[in-house]
């Protein structure tokens, strides 16, 4: 049927599985954001300065991937494998937007400079706001970093931008930040021209989602349709968003039951600010059992990061979750709360190790520290975005 023309066309014809981990730029890709402490991990914030340092975060998340899939071959040849897809190659995974600052020109530039193929990364990137913050950390009272534009004439002047600097990688363009006041849930004209865009590009179509009404959001998102026409494979419609794009973390869990819905529609469900943009990891809770599962298991996967991160990736909606990372250690960190391999910087020796999703979901000892990390680390919806919008950018 026509189905297929809306597969995917790098992952269709290239049996690549991208990694469950990728990297989000947004605090990679302009000099302020709202993550704590950024002052400690970035030493320098011009723009040469940033694009250094996103260069050496991308170069890290290329090498652990790589080292995946050695670890994969080398299972392959000692008879370990055997499963669906053994043959199959991990590809490391980017995520952008026209807001953060240059991180589609950062990305765009890495994967050329170093003879990336298209079908060799997994690349998203978002439209609806732009960044007007000039490449200044601190504006003054009330001016915003980014405005929000969810127009029929933003769409198609930013898709322009985009495929200008990403065009030939990307494989998902989302709709930053669909809210009920933006007019983007009802705007048919919009909904025509992000349909008529995967069509003419290959590309699958997303949103992403914010605030205290996110599974509203997400419920509403579900219902939207599009005319697929003759020729398009057969006529008739078809939802228009492939995938999701949500806030959830031990702290804000409120769209949990309809990120599981969107999963089971067939939507892709992506988990962004998964410690919180830092909060999470100061949480009493978690560092308790942080420490517990030091004790318990030598400390292998029980850095505050990844349990953060592992519970997240336990979750029954099986999402694919972004990385927030501005250092290499902070990747490297990231990734163990679900690949059993992490390579170790300063040459191509790799500790193996349990990854903390896994130690969550099949010991007894995981599945209790897994419930006791959800009900302790809980806020209420309207509490946690308050105390982001307090945020300071940094």
């Amino acid at each position: 049927g026509g189905k297929a023309l809306y597969k995917n066309k790098k992952v269709a014809t290239t049996q690549r599985t991208t990694m469950r981990i990728g990297l989000g730029l947004a605090a990679l890709g302009r000099p302020g954001y709202i993550n704590l402490q950024r002052d400690a991990d970035l030493s320098s914030r011009t723009v040469d300065g940033m694009q250094r340092q996103a260069n050496v975060v991308m170069d890290e998340l290329f090498r652990q991937c790589r080292v995946l899939n050695d670890g994969r071959d080398s299972d392959n040849r000692r008879g370990g494998g055997g499963g669906d897809g053994d043959d199959e190659k991990y590809i490391p995974w980017l995520d952008c937007a026209r807001s953060y600052g240059l991180s589609e020109k950062f990305v765009g530039d890495y994967l050329r400079a170093n003879d990336v193929r298209p079908d060799e990364v997994y690349v998203s990137s978002k439209w609806g706001y732009t960044y007007v913050a000039d490449w200044n950390v601190e504006l003054g009272e009330g001016e915003p970093h980014e405005i929000k534009d969810h127009s029929l004439k933003n769409f198609l002047k930013q898709v322009e931008e985009t495929k200008a600097n990403v065009g030939p990688y990307l494989n998902l363009y989302q709709v930053h930040s669909a809210t009920f006041d933006s007019g983007i849930l009802t705007n048919t004209e919009v909904h025509e021209a992000m349909h008529r865009c995967r069509v003419e590009n290959g590309w699958n179509i997303g949103l992403s989602v914010s605030g205290p009404n996110q599974d509203e959001l997400i419920r509403e998102a579900l219902k939207i349709h599009v005319s697929v026409a003759e020729d398009e494979g057969g006529g008739g419609k078809r939802r228009l968003f492939d995938s999701v794009q949500c806030t959830y973390n031990v702290l804000e869990q409120r769209p949990g039951p309809a990120l599981l819905e969107a999963t089971e529609a067939g939507m892709d469900v992506i988990v962004k600010e998964g410690l919180a943009n830092g909060r999470a990891l100061r949480h009493p809770a978690l560092l308790e059992e942080a420490s517990r599962a030091m004790i318990g298991n030598g400390g292998l996967c029980s850095t505050p990061d990844r349990l953060a991160l592992g519970a997240v990736l336990a979750q029954p909606f099986r999402p694919r979750v972004l990385s927030g990372a501005v250092t290499a250690e902070q990747l490297r960190s990231n990734l163990g709360a679900l690949y059993p391999v992490v390579a170790m910087e300063g040459g191509d020796e790799s500790v193996a190790l349990q990854g903390a999703e896994e130690m969550l979901t099949t010991t007894e000892e995981g599945k209790e520290m897994l419930w006791r990390l959800m009900e302790g680390c809980r806020m209420e919806s309207e509490e946690y975005w308050t105390d982001r919008s307090e945020l300071k950018w940094n």
